[in-house]
């Protein structure tokens, strides 16, 4: 495998990213990784690897660039708490879009990455991301993947579930069953928005996972056998959608 540590230029600054991708083969297709909200660290980088060893040429950028290129959570202590939501509460659909904008002009220049074949997964507060992206490129987005995301249908005029009426690929949503940040109500509001758009999607319910459940290090949360089932869907979206036919 190869590893970078770039900052890539956007509109807004320079956003430190890991990118990964395999040694040997390509142009690989590409998957952009948008972090959940304790930050780009090393649980993710390790994350961003196992997608790249089956393929992929991975970017997974730190998000919170604008504020500081290296905040992760490492203990969930009130000030740490409200340091991370204020970092959140940053970004939205105006950075979403010159984030994914700065991450495709970065991939459309690399020699090792196909970027005509382009698909996001975004986890937790990143749920939103993806929708947002695959809206706002449609041309550029094959799939999509949110996982245990958060907020997916809110009172604002951009909630996902809004916004879902732009996307036109395919599109994954892993749900945990107890998640306080994407309760039954909101995935039905989702799930009938991506219904009215014509949408191709798949809902799926993680029984008695929790928010969270993909994330090895997150101690009391952490669902092997959950994580393990996302890891064959998400695979298995990225094989329908990026990989080359046989």
């Amino acid at each position: 495998m190869i590893e970078h540590h770039v900052d890539i230029a956007t509109a807004d600054g320079a956003m430190n990213c890991f990118v990964v991708h395999p040694e040997e083969g390509g142009p690989h297709p590409v998957v952009l990784f948008y972090m959940d909200a304790p930050g780009k660290r090393e649980e993710l980088h390790d994350m961003a690897r196992r997608i790249a060893a089956v393929g992929y040429f991975v970017v997974l950028p730190n998000l919170y660039y604008r504020r500081s290129r290296d905040f992760w959570l490492t203990e969930r202590t009130e000030a740490m708490m409200a340091h991370m939501f204020g970092l959140m509460a940053t970004l939205d659909t105006s950075t979403n879009r010159c984030d994914t904008q700065a991450m495709l002009d970065y991939v459309d220049g690399q020699k090792q990455a196909d970027a005509s074949r382009v698909g996001a997964v975004g986890y937790c507060m990143s749920g939103p991301f993806v929708v947002w992206a695959a809206a706002g490129f449609p041309d550029r987005l094959r799939c999509i993947a949110s996982i245990h995301g958060a907020n997916m249908a809110t009172a604002a005029p951009d909630s996902p579930h809004r916004a879902v009426a732009g996307v036109r690929c395919e599109s994954y949503f892993a749900c945990a069953e107890n998640d306080k940040w994407a309760p039954p109500a909101d995935i039905g509001k989702l799930e009938s928005a991506l219904q009215s758009a014509g949408v191709p999607h798949r809902i799926e319910w993680y029984p008695g996972a929790g928010h969270g459940f993909v994330f090895p290090l997150r101690a009391g949360i952490y669902d092997r056998a959950a994580a393990e089932r996302h890891w064959e869907r998400l695979f298995a979206l990225f094989g329908r959608n990026l990989k080359p036919a046989p």
